[in-house]
């Protein structure tokens, strides 16, 4: 039997990398006779993480548009030729049969060269508002699979496919686990959990509004898991917390930590809102400003106007603490969110776009 090979590229970010991994592993349960190889950003996280999941990957000379110092963009065009180079040697030696991108800045250049030699690619869409790059290698490529309804505002309605964002699979099978998450957090079950999770890097802000109001939870008698993140851990982990906080620099059970929350604070990155829609707990939003075209901002949006979750922006986040109060005193208000975000969930994203991948394959 002849071996498939397949090239995915994603990263930057944790929401472009997992949905890749998510899909590769698909791919490799299907079929173990599939070679698949992943081409990320030089120096990005994708670098460090894919190979611990047992895949090889490869690194572009590539890097994204500095908003904030324009200097630093002088090398972005000359980096940009390279990596095009680069993918093309990669795609020549190689030779996939197809070539999926899932986002971050090495997905440019490598669907662009596989277009160019009219090999078979995909574009994975996380977003509710798409980036430039996406928007223009869509007119090529030969799908698009999006997680939104009315993505032909941005591509060619021919090519979408509705198919949602891959999500980890100890959430999708997570079932039973309350009993688990309480003993593993060391919880009260008499009491309402409340979990805070800003990025595997963490939130200024969030934390923050958080801590300004540990008195006030502690006074509504809400109990809480609070990943406040890598870069602020050290800080919050001096400071004076109540009895009630379980602090973590990053959540490795969040499929426990998801089970035993009745309700959750969240940034609106793709991955985070799928994630949520699955798990169908009532959540606030409190998107990033700091991500290209205000995507979280939209993505949040996009829940919120179908009644099913809380928006606060970063800007004003002096209304968080009567967003709680809302949620805790209402159970009427939970139980709306809840019903309503479920019917965002796509359940079986990743099985669809492999779907979509074995089509262009045959």
């Amino acid at each position: 039997m002849e071996t498939k090979r397949i090239i995915l590229s994603g990263g930057g970010t944790g929401g472009h990398i997992y949905p890749a991994i998510s899909i590769a592993n698909e791919i490799l349960l299907r079929d173990k006779n599939t070679e698949i190889l992943f081409v990320g950003a030089k120096n990005k996280m994708e670098m460090n993480i894919v190979p611990k999941y047992g895949f090889s990957i490869l690194g572009l000379w590539i890097s994204g548009i500095n908003r904030n110092n324009f200097l630093k963009n002088i090398l972005v065009p000359f980096k940009l030729v390279i990596s095009i180079f680069q993918s093309l040697l990669i795609i020549k030696r190689f030779s996939p049969n197809v070539v999926i991108g899932t986002g971050g800045y090495a997905s440019g250049p490598i669907l662009y060269v596989a277009n160019l030699l009219k090999i078979p690619t995909i574009i994975q869409e996380q977003n509710s508002y798409p980036g430039i790059t996406n928007k223009l290698l869509s007119k090529k490529v030969n799908t698009v699979c999006v997680a939104y309804n009315y993505m032909d505002k941005y591509f060619p309605k021919d090519k979408i496919k509705l198919t949602g964002n891959p999500v980890r699979s100890s959430i999708t099978e997570n079932s039973d686990s309350f009993e688990k998450g309480m003993e593993y957090f060391g919880l009260d079950p008499n009491k309402k959990t409340m979990l805070v999770i800003g990025g595997s890097l963490g939130s200024r802000e969030i934390n923050k509004a958080i801590y300004s109001i540990q008195d006030y939870l502690k006074y509504i008698n809400l109990q809480l898991i609070w990943q406040c993140g890598k870069l602020y851990f050290g800080k919050y982990k001096q400071k004076n917390i109540h009895s009630e906080i379980r602090l973590y620099d990053y959540l490795d059970k969040i499929d426990l930590a998801y089970s035993v929350s009745d309700f959750i604070i969240s940034r609106a990155g793709a991955s985070s809102v799928s994630e949520l829609s699955i798990v169908g707990k009532p959540v606030i939003f409190i998107p990033s400003p700091n991500v290209a075209e205000d995507h979280q901002l939209k993505n949040a949006k996009a829940i919120v106007e179908n009644d099913a979750a809380l928006l606060v922006e970063e800007k004003n986040i002096d209304d968080l603490k009567k967003k709680i109060s809302e949620l805790n005193t209402s159970s009427n208000l939970r139980n709306k969110l809840s019903k309503n975000i479920k019917k965002s969930a796509f359940k079986n994203a990743t099985k669809h776009i492999v779907d979509e991948i074995k089509i262009l394959m045959n």
